[in-house]
C-alpha cells in the first residue's frame, strides 16, 4: 500500500492524499486542492496510475481540482450519490467499495458538515481484512468537528453531525483518522496543528466528538462559529457547476 498526504496552506488550510496499490500500480487522488500536474508528478516519482479522483464533500472554501485532475488522467470523478453536482460525476453510495489492487475504500456517507459528504475506510488486504485507517474530510478532524452551516441551516447540520458522529465512535481504537484540514482551517474551531490522529484517542480526547447527548451536541456545535470562508456559497455552486445561474 502507498499511502501519502500533502499538506496546504494556500489557498487555504487543508489536507490531501495519494493512496493505492503499487503492486498493481493504480492509486486514487482524495480532495485535491494542488494544480492537476502536481498530483500526476507525485503519482509518477511511485510509478502508478491515478484511476479515481475522489472528493469527500462539495467544498465551500476553495475551488477543487478535481474535475481538472480527473480530466487531464481519463479517470472518474468521485462524489457521494447526494451531491447533486451539474457536471458528470460518478456517483457512490453508502457501503460501496471502491478496489484499488489490494486496496479497498469502503463509502461511509457521513452527513452534518454538509449532506452530501462521505468518509473513506481504508483497507489493505495485504495486512489483514480490518480497516486501517479513515478519511474524514471535515467530519471529525484532530481536536474538533466541522462547521455545519455552509450547505444547510447550522442546527439540522448539526443533528446530522451527531449521528455520524454516533457511528464513527463505534470504529476500533486503532483506526487512525487522517482529515481534509487541520489547525488555521475556517472548518473547525479547536483544530490540532497535527493533521492526523486514531479513533481512539479522538473519543477520548475531542471534546464535541465525545459528547452523546444529541442536545448537548447540537448545542455545542452552535456555539462559536466562525465566520465564513470568502464567497463560501459562490464558491460552493462553482464546485457544484452552477455558477451560471448565480445573477
Amino acid at each position: 500500500m502507498i499511502f501519502r498526504q500533502f499538506l496546504h496552506e494556500q489557498p487555504v488550510t487543508a489536507a490531501s492524499y495519494l493512496l493505492g496499490c503499487v503492486g498493481h500500480g493504480v492509486a486514487a487522488i482524495v480532495d485535491p486542492e494542488l494544480p492537476a500536474d502536481e498530483y500526476r508528478r507525485a503519482a509518477e516519482s511511485l510509478a502508478v496510475r491515478i484511476v479515481l479522483v475522489i472528493d469527500t464533500h462539495v467544498h465551500a472554501d476553495h475551488l477543487s481540482t478535481g474535475p481538472e485532475l480527473a480530466a487531464a488522467v481519463g479517470a472518474p470523478y468521485v462524489l457521494d450519490e447526494h451531491a447533486g453536482a451539474h457536471y458528470a460525476f460518478l456517483a457512490v453510495r453508502d457501503g460501496q467499495r471502491l478496489t484499488l489492487g489490494n486496496v479497498e475504500l469502503e463509502v461511509l456517507h457521513t452527513p452534518g458538515h454538509t449532506p452530501e459528504h462521505l468518509s473513506l475506510l481504508v483497507i489493505d488486504r495485504t495486512r489483514g481484512p480490518e480497516p486501517w485507517a479513515l478519511l474524514t474530510g471535515h467530519t471529525l478532524m484532530v481536536g474538533d468537528l466541522g462547521r455545519t452551516e455552509l450547505a444547510t441551516d447550522a442546527a439540522s447540520g448539526a443533528r446530522a453531525l451527531f449521528a455520524t458522529a454516533r457511528r464513527l465512535r463505534q470504529l476500533p481504537d486503532h483506526v487512525e483518522v487522517w482529515p481534509g484540514a487541520f489547525a488555521g482551517s475556517v472548518c473547525g474551531r479547536a483544530l490540532s496543528g497535527k493533521p492526523s490522529s486514531t479513533i481512539g484517542f479522538e473519543r477520548r480526547f475531542n471534546r464535541v466528538f465525545a459528547i452523546e447527548d444529541e442536545g448537548a451536541f447540537v448545542r455545542s456545535m452552535l456555539e462559536r462559529i466562525p465566520a465564513p470562508p470568502p464567497d463560501a456559497e459562490l464558491t460552493r455552486r462553482r464546485n457544484l457547476g452552477l455558477v451560471d445561474v448565480l445573477a
